[in-house]
């Protein structure tokens, strides 16, 4: 992919280059906690069983009144709060995720008439899994390129009211959760790779995996209809995963991710302080590390706790490390993300 150098500036004499970093974070999830036992009540499963395949313990669920836009609103707040901005100081948003308010318009735009702007652009980004780090590298070429200063980015996701809660959904419907995840991205001028910000992102993506992992309906690709009543009783309403293709491919993908993230900039391993990887599956990121050779006590996990809240995914979990004092100013962290496309991505950047 082509690389932006971006604007450069001049300092007290020295040429100093135009980034952006992050300077807040926040995050929400609902307050109903559904552990595996409550899920063993509706289905042929156990909370073992789950642990077991998975490492997830609970998810949180929202209410029926609650939207996507809803808990992304609460993250954002709670990022431009962390970040010490007003509302007005966002110059776009943008949201990832692919459980929309609506089938059109987007969330974002949503979003933006909650938290009382207008005028801004409001942009919506379905890369799945791997939204989060599309949308922040989206946001760091807005702010590379000039055209941004202050970027709100967020994940959010509601997947709850599109399970299948029966046996027949169970391989699927016990790894989602619910939740938001923001961060604010802002301009900063980088003398050298200390300074906070974001170092390099890198996106791919392969539609020959498109239907290992989706939901079909509603869709225009359909001769029947946008929706039927023959799409519902099939079930073309709820995700479909091909399990193992999803597991062997994150795992290779992530792994190439972080190695291109660091090759880019000229790092090893050693060189990074924590790494965020998407949560889908514990055993994914244990296999991932273990390719890599990263030590199990650098990777921050919180899949335990959340499931798998795709595009809110990796905010949240710096928004945790943040507040247990695992992520602190001046580590160098690395990100990487595998989705349903087949997407994927990393970043690096110093926090």
């Amino acid at each position: 992919m082509p690389t932006m150098t971006g604007l450069m500036t001049r300092r007290s004499g020295v040429t100093v280059a135009v980034r952006s970093k992050i300077i807040g974070v926040g995050g929400f999830v609902p307050p109903r906690v559904v552990t595996n036992d409550d899920l063993a009540q509706l289905m042929d499963t156990s909370n073992e069983w789950i642990v077991e395949r998975t490492g997830i313990r609970q998810r949180h669920w929202v209410d029926p009144e609650t939207t996507t836009s809803d808990l992304a609103l609460e993250a954002a707040n709670a990022a431009l709060a962390s970040a010490g901005i007003a509302n007005e100081d966002v110059d776009m948003l943008i949201v990832a995720t692919l459980s929309s308010d609506h089938f059109f318009p987007g969330t974002a735009c949503f979003l933006q008439t909650k938290m009382g702007l207008s005028e801004i652009p409001a942009l919506d980004i379905r890369q799945q899994c791997t939204g989060f780090v599309y949308a922040a590298s989206i946001a760091d070429q807005f702010i590379r390129s000039g055209m941004c200063r202050t970027v709100l980015v967020i994940g959010a996701e509601i997947h709850s009211k599109g399970l299948d809660i029966s046996d027949g959904g169970r391989d699927v419907t016990v790894l989602f959760g619910d939740g938001a995840g923001a961060v604010v991205v802002e301009a900063t001028e980088a003398g050298t790779s200390s300074d906070p910000q974001i170092l390099s992102t890198h996106l791919h993506a392969d539609g020959t995996g498109a239907k290992d992992l989706w939901v079909p309906s509603p869709g225009m690709a359909f001769t029947d209809g946008l929706v039927t009543h023959a799409h519902l009783e099939r079930g073309d309403q709820y995700p479909q995963m091909n399990g193992r293709s999803v597991y062997v491919n994150a795992v290779k993908r992530m792994s190439e991710g972080i190695r291109e993230a660091l090759e880019a900039n000229n790092v090893t391993i050693d060189d990074v302080d924590l790494f965020f990887f998407h949560q889908a599956n514990l055993r994914i990121n244990e296999a991932v590390a273990q390719r890599l050779g990263i030590p199990a006590e650098k990777v921050y996990n919180t899949i335990h706790k959340y499931g798998n809240t795709t595009a809110a995914t990796i905010p949240l979990g710096m928004r945790d490390a943040v507040e247990d004092g695992t992520l602190q100013p001046g580590m160098l962290v690395a990100v990487a993300a595998f989705g349903g496309g087949f997407t994927w991505g990393s970043m690096l950047l110093r926090w």
